[in-house]
């Protein structure tokens, strides 16, 4: 090679290496992230975490330093570029200035007791909702609060754009970020169920058996299912974004106001091992069991206010003498579903960015004289659910449209959806054993969205032995959210208690009623 072929060489590797170096300096935003920055919504995702001990600041800064601000998304702010007519938004690399992003407000928390400190928190949560992120700097900040609650020693509050990704992000990072408090050097790790392997071995079991002839007709008809099912999900998906509308009830947000609002944000924290009893006794799955008393405690919390609203019209004599049933007849009432699921991951992995798939749940309002009952319809139909291809298939439509007819366009459809449904629902798996924040252990960790057109957003969150439900409302619209939780804990304790019940009738059916009688004075 002579002295010109190696020059020409060194300024291709140079040039090669130059535009490289722009590529990973400059990424354009993904339809998804390009969505969430659209007016219609414009959504955050905020993280309240419960700290064992008093955070040390520079601690945190430093152990951020080393972790967070090394996410290119982290680090790279929001530039948009106008190019002739038309305007892209792109991800530019930046330095961060850490002080920027970590606040540490002054708190005088000697004019603070116990019993307003969670009220204080409350309404520092609910005014950051009301104050958006600079965009001259990346879309993230970590409010550090010496402040002392019930559940907490102090309290840590993350507030990121939610075009940065989406709630399997954010607990990817939650991972990266933070480690077991039984050994600092390792990463926690998240319980992982292998579907595909156990749909496999069920397959290979039934193909080895002398029936294959049943199998494949099961496997035939369970195709022929998922078509059917798939087809009336994306007939249902289409018609609700376009005039399917759910009932307005008093839990239903008025979606022609477009003004921003200040939302609430509160939770609650119950055992993650009564909720895995119910699951085992009724062979189900955690996620049929949380549903269930979803729709168990809309329906109480919703019987109430409407008994409330009668006794005001007919008078409390007259109320006492009719049916206590106050729910009215054929209520329509859905939750929009993030499907957070790893239907976009390739095996156990999980991708930075928003994957999100949309379901529409119907919920079954009424009270019932079996509290199971409420699991049993819930079951059936995220059953019907699974056997769909819903999720995928709005998520694939949803980019599909994109790219044909633009930002506006997608954002005003996911709109028309959540502004003709009810509510939003999600739920994520979280760390199996207790983790540190940068050598501050964690108790609790309550995450929610807000921005879209919802008036009740419930997210759950699982961690260790427990499971947090966060409710982010409006305010004008449900004035008492902590009645909400109380009747979802309290279906929880129904729930739990008719299980029981269930399990000593079974005992009963083999040892008969005299043991079984015993057996009720005794633990019920």
């Amino acid at each position: 090679m002579n002295a010109d072929e190696r020059e020409i060489k060194m300024e291709r590797d140079i040039s090669e290496a130059r535009k490289e170096e722009e590529e990973e300096e400059e990424q354009p935003l993904s339809p998804a992230a390009r969505v969430f920055h659209a007016p219609e919504l414009n959504c955050y995702v905020i993280t309240v975490i419960g700290i064992k001990k008093k955070i040390e600041p520079d601690v945190v800064i430093e152990g951020l330093k080393q972790s967070l601000i090394r996410h290119p998304r982290f680090s790279s702010k929001l530039v948009n570029i106008r190019n002739k007519n038309k305007q892209t938004q792109s991800w530019v690399r930046t330095n961060v200035v850490i002080d920027d992003h970590v606040i540490v407000p002054d708190i005088q928390t000697q004019n603070i007791e116990n019993a307003n400190a969670e009220a204080f928190l409350e309404s520092y949560v609910s005014d950051l909702t009301l104050i958006p992120l600079d965009i001259s700097k990346p879309l993230w900040e970590l409010h550090l609060l010496d402040l002392k609650t019930t559940d907490a020693e102090n309290v840590a509050i993350l507030k990121f754009h939610h075009s940065l990704g989406d709630g399997m992000s954010l607990m990817a990072l939650v991972l990266a970020c933070m480690r077991k408090t039984s050994n600092p050097e390792e990463l926690p790790t998240l319980p992982y169920q292998n579907r595909a392997s156990s749909r496999s071995s069920r397959l290979k079991a039934g193909s080895r058996g002398d029936f294959r002839l049943v199998w494949l007709f099961r496997v035939l008809w369970s195709a022929i299912m998922m078509v059917l099912n798939t087809v009336r999900d994306a007939l249902e998906f289409t018609a609700t974004a376009l005039f399917l509308k759910d009932t307005e009830t008093p839990i239903k947000g008025d979606f022609r106001l477009s003004k921003r609002k200040r939302m609430c944000l509160v939770y609650r924290t119950v055992s993650l091992d009564d909720i895995k009893l119910i699951k085992n006794t009724m062979k189900m799955t955690v996620n049929d069991v949380v549903l269930g008393v979803t729709q168990a405690s809309l329906s109480q919390y919703l019987e109430r206010i409407y008994g409330e609203k009668k006794k005001k019209v007919v008078g409390e004599d007259q109320e006492s003498k009719r049916n206590s049933n106050d729910l009215p007849k054929k209520l329509r009432l859905r939750s929009a579903i993030l499907d957070l699921a790893d239907m976009m991951a390739k095996g156990s992995k999980c991708r930075w960015g928003n994957w999100i798939g949309y379901i529409v749940f119907p919920f079954s309002i009424s009270l019932r004289d079996d509290p199971l009952e409420h699991l049993r319809r819930a079951k059936k139909t995220i059953d019907r659910k699974k056997n769909s291809m819903e999720a995928a298939l709005t998520f694939i439509v949803s980019k599909f449209v994109m790219r044909l007819f633009g930002v506006k366009v997608t954002a005003n459809i996911i709109n028309r959806v959540f502004s003709n449904t009810t509510m939003s629902f999600s739920n994520l798996v979280g760390p199996i054993e207790e983790i540190s924040f940068f050598g501050h252990p964690i108790t609790y960790m309550a995450s929610s969205v807000y921005g879209h057109h919802h008036a009740l957003m419930m997210h759950l969150q699982s961690y260790m032995n427990k499971m947090t439900i966060a409710l982010t409302v409006d305010p004008t619209v449900i004035s008492d959210p902590h009645q909400l939780l109380d009747d979802w804990e309290e279906s929880l304790r129904i729930e739990g208690k008719r299980t029981t019940r269930h399990n000593l009738e079974v005992i009963e059916s083999y040892f008969g009623g005299r043991f079984f009688d015993g057996l009720c004075r005794r633990y019920l």
